[in-house]
């Protein structure tokens, strides 16, 4: 007599288990998320996958752990191992996320193409083998001027979403990297569920950190995302593994980001730009020379802003357009700047110093398609608006940092040093600063103006 299948219901929103469908979930209050998941008593007993050799763990007093700071992967590509912590630790799980289209598997196949020193199996659920070829192809035009006879060469290519069968050719190759493209595709015996569901993401990412802590292979997993932004499945996909990163960008524009959002093996302050090219992504290792217009004259409306993306000083160029409605309703428009941010600056422009915005259409956009969370750019924010209501443009080699508050008063930020270091290097004589920030030293070729007030600035620019 075959033993009875246990099946319960996972809603799919939260991860929150029922014994019995239920219209709405009682956790996130979500209507219609509740699918039946068959778990098989005998496998989910194992608790492991049948390849992974077992080991008796056994209490470890903890002076007695030896001290090690783990050795390192190295990387050929800076910003991945920038944002990383140095490179890939071995036994290490790293989530990758991103919207549709962004360049996630072209930037993992590109690390495992361009690194020939590191054996690498890249496991592939949504393309084929030809798939994967012809993106390499693309990507090999490009290096083919000095590593033409080893790039590739070390780089193995499988399909498959079983992950015991994963297992098994993972312990023949003996990679020194796995990728898994996508996450979401792969499905274990242990539930009979679809892929994808949170039962199934689940289980597999466990099973995958099982292995990878056992064997000691690093593995980099591509997850899915949600119309929200977030990665697709259970949050304790995200609390499972050991480093979570961000990849995202504006499709329309060639730049792409890579946030650091969990790192157990270094900072989350880090922070690599890429460039989308024909023939892959480029690392893009001075970012402020590249996102600053080319003019020789600076129209109305256009300051540079000196922002801290991670802890790499940025400087991007803020664009603002200001004009009188027509339509009667005044329109606020913002590309790459939080639209309530600007609405609270416009209320402190108008009550603070005087000037009426109410009845203008106000139109923000950072360039380049960066988005900039940091309250560091207010300021420049404001003296664009400014600049272009009045239609007086703003000298060429002048940048701004600082936050803003509902008073008027210009409040200290983060970094001062760094924002003006990086603002001297690029050749601009004066950066303004809140007053009162401590330990400025002196930098040759610019000058450091402290104000505390709006109206402070206005005057040094305006008059």
């Amino acid at each position: 007599m075959a033993a009875k299948l246990r099946s319960k219901f996972v809603c799919q929103n939260c991860g929150s288990n029922y014994a019995q469908w239920l219209g709405q979930c009682g956790q996130c209050k979500e209507w219609n998320t509740l699918v039946e998941e068959v778990v098989d008593r005998v496998e989910a007993k194992s608790g492991a996958p049948v390849s992974v050799k077992s080991r008796n763990p056994k209490p470890i007093a903890i002076d007695e752990i030896p001290a090690q700071d783990g050795p390192r992967i190295p990387l050929s590509d800076r910003e991945l191992s920038r944002v990383l912590g140095g490179g890939l630790v071995p036994g290490s799980i790293t989530l990758l996320g991103g919207e549709p289209g962004i360049g996630k598997s072209t930037l993992l196949l590109q690390t495992a193409l361009r690194n020939p020193h590191l054996k690498t199996l890249y496991v592939s659920g949504e393309e084929s083998e030809h798939q994967v070829k012809m993106r390499a192809e693309r990507l090999e035009a490009a290096n083919r001027g000095s590593q033409a006879a080893s790039v590739g060469t070390n780089c193995y290519v499988l399909t498959e979403t079983n992950t015991q069968n994963i297992f098994k050719h993972i312990e023949a190759l003996e990679p020194g990297l796995v990728v898994i493209d996508s996450v979401q595709t792969l499905h274990t015996a242990v539930l009979d569920a679809s892929p994808g569901s949170v039962g199934q993401v689940r289980e597999c990412t466990a099973e995958l950190m099982r292995f990878a802590k056992t064997t000691g292979v690093p593995m980099v997993l591509i997850g899915h995302i949600t119309k929200d932004g977030f990665i697709a499945g259970p949050k304790v996909l995200e609390h499972m593994v050991d480093c979570v990163l961000q990849f995202e960008g504006d499709r329309d524009h060639a730049y792409r980001l890579l946030r650091p959002l969990k790192n157990r093996f270094g900072s989350t302050n880090e922070l690599g730009i890429y460039e989308m090219q024909g023939s892959g992504l480029a690392e893009v290792e001075d970012p402020s020379q590249v996102l600053l217009g080319r003019r020789e004259e600076r129209p109305s409306g256009v300051v540079v802003a000196a922002t801290m993306e991670g802890m790499r000083p940025l400087l991007i160029e803020v664009q603002a357009l200001v004009s009188s409605a027509v339509y009667g309703t005044p329109q606020r428009s913002s590309t790459g700047f939080d639209l309530r941010r600007l609405n609270m600056l416009l209320a402190v422009m108008e009550k603070r110093c005087g000037f009426r915005l109410g009845q203008k259409d106000v139109f923000l956009n950072l360039a380049g398609g960066f988005r900039v969370e940091e309250p560091a750019i207010d300021l420049a924010v404001v003296c664009a608006v400014l600049s272009s209501n009045a239609d007086i443009a703003v000298p060429m080699d002048v940048c701004f940092a600082g936050e803003v508050g509902l008073t008027g008063e210009i409040r200290p930020v983060t970094r001062t040093e760094q924002r003006i270091a990086e603002a001297a290097k690029l050749g601009f004589a004066r950066i303004f600063v809140p007053k009162g920030t401590k330990g400025i030293s002196p930098v040759k070729g610019i000058d450091v103006v402290q104000v505390g007030q709006v109206s402070d600035v206005l005057s040094h620019l305006f008059g």
